[in-house]
């Protein structure tokens, strides 16, 4: 368990949670105390080139319970995603983000809505953790015409303005290029201070679109965080037998590419908050940075894949019960006298409606109509009129 100790903070002194000791402590009630906590991580952060975050990871009961239960929400759409492709009602393809909601939620809650997040194709929990709804989610996985892309983007585009999925394999990363420097030329006419979060997985680590943005970032000095999601795994193949190198700091050292390099451990939703929280005041400062975010999915690449390709049985078995950034969060906040059991388990019980009635929801939104496959592609009155007029058309829908 990454998560050590648990200070409770106040104006006079500073006093050590300990399991088992409510004797002495009387648990907070659930609903929403607000008292200043200090998290001390167990595993410290790596830094390339400077000091390393403190530590010391500042929250409270509401805060520790908040990301619980967003974290939970993320694993019962996913859960949802994966019986719906089963069911084949999403008939597009399917990446699941399950063992990977430390990342979203911890990133989202050391930024501000105006920082801007790409990343790649596996990207709901990103949507729906930068403002997106349920009912907007399975909407756009059923291929219905509602929000956020109407239907065209299924489970691998997914826009919202300031965070959105980009479904080509590592073109996100130039992508943010053009994110970041629109944000250092906002800076010139505005006290803004927002930054880019470009997120990567192993497999495009080798791609050369990756290399050619990374100069970009650094020789203009943008105010980005790149990031490698890091499974040690491009799709099926073991990062030591794709790249010579292991180390993303050894890969992308100093001083060709950024000041910095980083990392942490992306199953500890307090750790990733915090390094995100330290990056981002690095990158305003200094230019970009390479975050490299350690973590294990529950799952295979994609839906198809049986899941068994990114380790043994014994080792996926290991990674859910060590691992796991929900259970060490319920282990973090039972231990410490915070939520009783029961009280967690109605948490998720409730979590799990709101979820079937999103996917109700949006079960009843219209499917988009055939010609609205041309929609979206030519600027307005610039061709599908035309289109609609021709013989093509008439044959083809009529």
């Amino acid at each position: 368990m990454s998560l050590s100790h648990l200070v409770a903070s106040s104006s006079r002194s500073t006093n050590f949670l300990k399991p088992f000791s409510s004797a002495l402590f009387l648990r907070r009630p659930i609903s929403g105390d607000a008292t200043p906590l200090t998290v001390v991580t167990a595993v410290p952060f790596t830094s390339h080139q400077r000091g390393p975050p403190s530590r010391s990871v500042q929250t409270s009961p509401k805060g520790l319970l908040d990301f619980f239960r967003d974290m939970t929400l993320m694993r019962c759409m996913e859960n949802a995603a994966d019986s719906l492709y089963k069911d084949k009602l999403i008939r597009r393809f399917c990446h699941l983000f399950k063992g990977q909601e430390a990342i979203a939620v911890g990133m989202k809650a050391a930024i501000t809505n105006k920082d801007c997040i790409i990343t790649a194709y596996r990207d709901r929990c990103t949507f729906f953790s930068g403002g997106g709804t349920l009912p907007e989610v399975f909407a756009e996985l059923m291929g219905s015409r509602d929000k956020p892309s109407e239907g065209k983007g299924s489970s691998l585009h997914f826009y919202k303005k300031d965070s959105s999925g980009q479904g080509t394999f590592g073109a996100q990363i130039p992508l943010g290029c053009g994110l970041a420097f629109a944000q250092k030329f906002a800076r010139k006419y505005s006290k803004d201070e927002n930054v880019t979060f470009a997120f990567y997985g192993d497999g495009a680590a080798n791609h050369e679109q990756l290399l050619e943005a990374l100069d970009i970032y650094s020789e203009w000095k943008l105010p980005a965080i790149v990031v490698c999601e890091s499974n040690h795994y491009g799709k099926d193949i073991a990062e030591w037998r794709a790249a010579e190198s292991e180390r993303v700091k050894r890969r992308y050292p100093k001083p060709k590419y950024g000041d910095l390099v980083l990392k942490v451990d992306g199953m500890n939703v307090l750790a990733v908050k915090q390094i995100c929280k330290f990056a981002k005041k690095c990158a305003l400062e200094d230019g970009p940075i390479i975050l490299e975010i350690d973590m294990d999915r529950c799952h295979g690449q994609s839906m198809s894949d049986p899941g068994s390709t990114h380790g043994t049985c014994d080792e996926i078995s290991g990674v859910r019960q060590e691992r796991d950034p929900i259970e060490r969060s319920r282990k973090l906040i039972l231990a410490n006298d915070l939520a009783t059991e029961k009280e967690l388990k109605d948490m998720e019980m409730e979590v799990r409606k709101e979820v079937d009635d999103a996917i109700a929801q949006a079960k009843e939104t219209p499917m988009p109509q055939p010609f609205e496959l041309f929609t979206n592609v030519y600027p307005k009155d610039m061709g599908i009129e035309s289109f609609e007029k021709s013989t093509h058309y008439r044959l083809f829908y009529e």
